[in-house]
Protein backbone atom coordinates (compact mmCIF):
# COMPACT_ATOMS: atom_id res chain seq x y z
CA UNK A 1 0.00 0.00 0.00
CA UNK A 2 1.62 3.35 -1.01
CA UNK A 3 1.42 6.02 1.28
CA UNK A 4 -0.57 8.91 0.90
CA UNK A 5 1.20 12.87 0.92
CA UNK A 6 0.73 15.09 3.77
CA UNK A 7 -1.41 17.51 1.41
CA UNK A 8 -3.97 14.91 0.55
CA UNK A 9 -4.26 13.40 3.80
CA UNK A 10 -4.90 17.20 5.15
CA UNK A 11 -7.54 17.71 2.95
CA UNK A 12 -9.28 14.31 3.44
CA UNK A 13 -9.08 14.87 7.12
CA UNK A 14 -10.92 18.16 6.78
CA UNK A 15 -13.73 16.24 5.49
CA UNK A 16 -14.17 14.05 8.44
CA UNK A 17 -16.30 14.77 10.55
CA UNK A 18 -15.43 15.16 14.08
CA UNK A 19 -16.26 11.94 15.91
CA UNK A 20 -14.56 10.59 13.25
CA UNK A 21 -11.64 12.25 13.48
CA UNK A 22 -11.23 11.15 16.99
CA UNK A 23 -11.65 7.11 16.38
CA UNK A 24 -8.65 7.85 13.89
CA UNK A 25 -6.45 9.64 16.68
CA UNK A 26 -7.67 7.07 18.94
CA UNK A 27 -6.75 3.97 16.52
CA UNK A 28 -3.13 5.66 15.50
CA UNK A 29 -2.11 6.00 19.27
CA UNK A 30 -3.01 1.99 19.70
CA UNK A 31 -0.22 0.76 17.35
CA UNK A 32 2.98 3.22 18.21
CA UNK A 33 3.86 4.44 21.46
CA UNK A 34 5.73 7.39 19.64
CA UNK A 35 2.00 8.23 18.40
CA UNK A 36 0.47 7.98 21.58
CA UNK A 37 3.41 9.58 23.35
CA UNK A 38 2.73 12.77 20.45
CA UNK A 39 -0.96 12.95 21.16
CA UNK A 40 -0.38 12.88 24.84
CA UNK A 41 1.93 15.83 24.19
CA UNK A 42 -0.49 17.60 22.09
CA UNK A 43 -3.49 17.05 24.09
CA UNK A 44 -1.80 17.59 27.51
CA UNK A 45 1.33 19.51 27.96
CA UNK A 46 1.76 21.90 24.17
CA UNK A 47 -0.55 24.90 26.22
CA UNK A 48 2.23 24.66 29.21
CA UNK A 49 5.46 24.76 27.37
CA UNK A 50 7.42 26.08 30.62
CA UNK A 51 6.21 22.39 32.57
CA UNK A 52 6.94 20.32 29.76
CA UNK A 53 10.20 21.59 29.92
CA UNK A 54 10.52 20.61 33.79
CA UNK A 55 8.74 17.42 33.21
CA UNK A 56 11.67 16.58 30.95
CA UNK A 57 14.17 17.88 33.04
CA UNK A 58 13.13 15.95 35.82
CA UNK A 59 12.91 13.13 34.15
CA UNK A 60 16.73 13.87 32.55
CA UNK A 61 17.89 14.35 36.18
CA UNK A 62 15.94 10.72 36.97
CA UNK A 63 18.22 9.17 34.27
CA UNK A 64 21.49 10.63 35.32
CA UNK A 65 20.89 8.80 39.00
CA UNK A 66 20.12 5.66 37.30
CA UNK A 67 22.97 6.08 35.02
CA UNK A 68 25.54 3.05 35.06
CA UNK A 69 29.13 4.66 35.35
CA UNK A 70 31.10 1.34 36.24
CA UNK A 71 32.84 1.99 32.56
CA UNK A 72 32.94 4.49 29.76
CA UNK A 73 31.30 2.37 27.47
CA UNK A 74 28.08 1.87 30.14
CA UNK A 75 27.75 5.74 30.41
CA UNK A 76 28.53 6.09 26.52
CA UNK A 77 25.11 4.09 25.66
CA UNK A 78 23.26 5.86 28.96
CA UNK A 79 23.85 9.15 27.58
CA UNK A 80 23.00 8.16 24.15
CA UNK A 81 19.70 7.09 25.41
CA UNK A 82 19.14 9.87 26.81
CA UNK A 83 19.79 12.20 24.35
CA UNK A 84 17.55 10.04 22.24
CA UNK A 85 15.05 10.65 24.76
CA UNK A 86 15.60 14.62 24.74
CA UNK A 87 15.20 14.71 21.04
CA UNK A 88 12.24 12.68 20.29
CA UNK A 89 10.46 15.03 22.97
CA UNK A 90 12.38 18.02 20.84
CA UNK A 91 10.40 16.61 17.51
CA UNK A 92 6.93 16.72 19.67
CA UNK A 93 7.11 20.41 20.64
CA UNK A 94 8.64 21.42 17.33
CA UNK A 95 9.79 24.79 18.94
CA UNK A 96 13.37 25.95 19.17
CA UNK A 97 13.02 27.40 22.50
CA UNK A 98 12.38 24.03 24.03
CA UNK A 99 15.09 22.03 21.90
CA UNK A 100 18.16 24.95 22.90
CA UNK A 101 16.60 24.54 26.86
CA UNK A 102 16.71 20.93 26.82
CA UNK A 103 20.02 20.04 25.25
CA UNK A 104 21.69 23.24 27.30
CA UNK A 105 20.21 21.54 30.27
CA UNK A 106 21.82 18.24 29.03
CA UNK A 107 25.10 19.31 28.37
CA UNK A 108 25.16 20.98 31.79
CA UNK A 109 24.34 18.18 33.45
CA UNK A 110 26.75 15.58 31.52
CA UNK A 111 29.84 18.38 32.62
CA UNK A 112 28.27 18.67 35.86
CA UNK A 113 27.84 14.93 36.24
CA UNK A 114 31.50 13.77 36.98
CA UNK A 115 31.84 11.23 34.02
CA UNK A 116 35.72 11.60 32.60
CA UNK A 117 34.03 12.42 29.03
CA UNK A 118 36.77 14.33 27.94
CA UNK A 119 38.54 11.04 28.20
CA UNK A 120 36.83 9.70 25.26
CA UNK A 121 36.47 11.14 21.63
CA UNK A 122 33.33 9.72 21.02
CA UNK A 123 32.12 11.56 24.00
CA UNK A 124 33.67 14.77 23.07
CA UNK A 125 32.20 14.79 19.87
CA UNK A 126 28.70 14.05 21.16
CA UNK A 127 29.19 17.22 23.65
CA UNK A 128 30.23 19.12 20.78
CA UNK A 129 27.94 18.01 18.36
CA UNK A 130 24.94 18.95 20.79
CA UNK A 131 26.73 22.28 21.21
CA UNK A 132 26.65 23.14 17.05
CA UNK A 133 22.81 21.68 17.27
CA UNK A 134 22.16 24.43 20.16
CA UNK A 135 24.17 26.75 17.97
CA UNK A 136 22.53 26.24 14.82
CA UNK A 137 18.76 26.69 16.61
CA UNK A 138 19.86 29.85 18.05
CA UNK A 139 20.53 30.96 14.32
CA UNK A 140 17.08 30.51 13.76
CA UNK A 141 15.81 32.39 16.23
CA UNK A 142 14.32 36.01 16.39
CA UNK A 143 17.18 38.60 16.86
CA UNK A 144 15.96 39.26 20.33
CA UNK A 145 16.21 35.66 21.02
CA UNK A 146 19.07 35.34 20.00
CA UNK A 147 20.84 37.46 22.29
CA UNK A 148 18.71 36.07 25.20
CA UNK A 149 20.38 32.79 24.50
CA UNK A 150 23.73 33.40 23.65
CA UNK A 151 25.15 33.40 27.43
CA UNK A 152 23.82 29.83 27.86
CA UNK A 153 26.51 29.17 24.88
CA UNK A 154 28.92 30.97 26.11
CA UNK A 155 28.82 29.01 29.27
CA UNK A 156 28.74 25.65 27.53
CA UNK A 157 32.22 26.92 25.41
CA UNK A 158 34.13 27.14 28.30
Amino acid sequence: MKSQTISDLQKELALQPPKKLQEICVRLAKYKNENKELLTYLLFDSNDEATFIESVKAETDQYFVEMNRSNLYLAKKSLRKILRNITKLCRYSGKKETEIELIYYFCMKLRESGIPYKNSPVLVNLYVNQVKKIEKAISKLHEDLRFDYAPLLAQLAN
